[in-house]
């Protein structure tokens, strides 16, 4: 997906035709397919718009291009990128230099390359990473029979586990569960002869995401425990498996299992400092807490699911640098819609969504969530369900049908 340059002085133009127009927030919202929060955080600055909502908002107001014109594409990185060959290929260069086969600064750069597509996983479409991950994958396959000590042996079997399992995470984001499996069970091969369980427990924990977005919540359940008694103490993986099992009994409809497993995370988490990279996808940031309990009082009905997913997409929204993790926001607006809509609240939940579906975030596997959202405020009856409707049709991702 491309970037966008916005000019800093498009929420500025904005709130001048807002006034000279005399359309309210909510009004122009309601033209565009957008959240009033949204458009307001457009006029203000908190938020970027993409160039398509930046033409619906020009029409609506009848500027003239004056809009469009301050948010210009910048061209997206195709899936082969020149620097990914050109990495990959100086790897290659020093690693023939050294005069060895698999030397540890090979080792290094293909640990920090995994790293690096490991913390870029928040922010980068699926469908754009995957190709990424797979050239890295490919060159550690050419690797995996080249003599070496035992000790590069593991960590290449390490950063080989590493890169396939987020590749089967990329695969279950975008709905392809044969290759998602395929890659899980190699990160679960390579682990097993390095000896890391840390990766093992990740395995089961996605396993256990991918259930749980299928509906299958009792195998989600017993996969999170499962996780859970295998992640060493102290990682990463122990605390995910956890809110995974709350967010399973929470779909079960379990609150007092929900409540206890949300506890449980809290004190996992109570004194884990932030890591340096907390956009790492493997690394265990302590603010997920809030997004995760969110989405888990969200889902078995508890009030104060609004509260959480407000302090998550303020906090998110606030992040110095931009938005890096846009795809949390959708989720936490998702949250916040289905907890507005326990409220009896429809209307808000609906522009809540509108903004989650339209900003173009929400993964295939996680579409079911919206679906989810629309149905809810459909059986309503509310007006705004059918912009709402007419939005999930446009922005619903390729070969996925909407429930109603």
């Amino acid at each position: 997906m491309a970037r966008n340059e916005v000019d800093p002085r498009f929420g500025d133009l904005l709130r001048a035709l807002l006034e000279a127009r005399g359309i309210s927030y909510r009004a122009l919202a309601a033209r565009v397919y957008q959240g009033k929060t949204y458009v307001h955080d457009l006029a203000t600055g908190r938020a970027a718009p993409t160039v398509e909502v930046a033409q619906r908002l020009d029409e609506a107001l009848d500027a003239g291009g004056a809009l469009v014109a301050l948010v210009q594409p910048q061209p997206a990185v195709p899936p082969t990128a020149p620097s990914v060959d050109a990495e990959l290929e100086a790897i290659e260069l020093a690693r023939r230099i050294e005069a060895s086969d698999v030397s540890d600064g090979t080792l290094t750069r293909l640990e920090q390359a995994a790293d690096r597509m490991a913390m870029s996983y928040a922010a980068t479409p699926p469908a754009d990473l995957l190709p990424q991950v797979r050239r890295y994958l490919g060159y550690v396959t050419g690797l995996v029979d080249a003599r070496m000590t035992i000790d590069a042996q593991r960590r290449l079997l390490v950063v080989g586990g590493w890169l396939s399992l987020l590749a089967a995470t990329l695969h279950i984001d975008l709905r392809q569960r044969p290759a998602a499996e395929a890659w899980l069970a190699t990160a679960e091969q390579m682990a097993a002869h390095a000896g890391q369980d840390e990766i093992r427990a990740w395995c089961m924990e996605t396993r256990a995401w991918d259930v749980l977005t299928d509906g299958r919540y009792a195998e989600a359940l017993a996969l999170s425990q499962q996780a859970r008694a295998l992640a060493p103490s102290g990682g990463s993986a122990l605390i995910q498996a956890t809110a995974q099992e709350g967010r399973a009994w929470a779909r079960m409809g379990k609150a007092g299992e929900t409540r206890d497993a949300l506890e449980r995370v809290a004190r996992l988490v109570s004194n884990l400092p932030t890591p340096e990279h907390a956009e790492h996808h493997y690394r265990y940031d302590p603010a997920k807490a809030i997004s995760y309990t969110a989405t888990t009082l969200a889902w078995v009905g508890d009030p104060a699911a609004e509260e959480f997913a407000r302090t998550a997409i303020d906090e998110l929204l606030s992040e110095p640098g931009g938005v890096p993790r846009p795809r949390r926001v959708a989720s936490a607006r998702l949250d916040l819609a289905l907890a507005l809509l326990a409220a009896d609240r429809p209307d808000e939940a609906s522009a809540e969504a509108l903004s989650a579906v339209t900003s173009g975030r929400i993964v295939p596997s996680n579409w079911w969530r919206a679906a989810e959202v629309l149905a809810g405020v459909e059986s309503t009856g509310v007006r705004e369900a059918k912009d709402l409707r007419d939005a999930c049709l446009a922005f619903r991702p390729a070969q996925r049908e909407l429930t109603s």
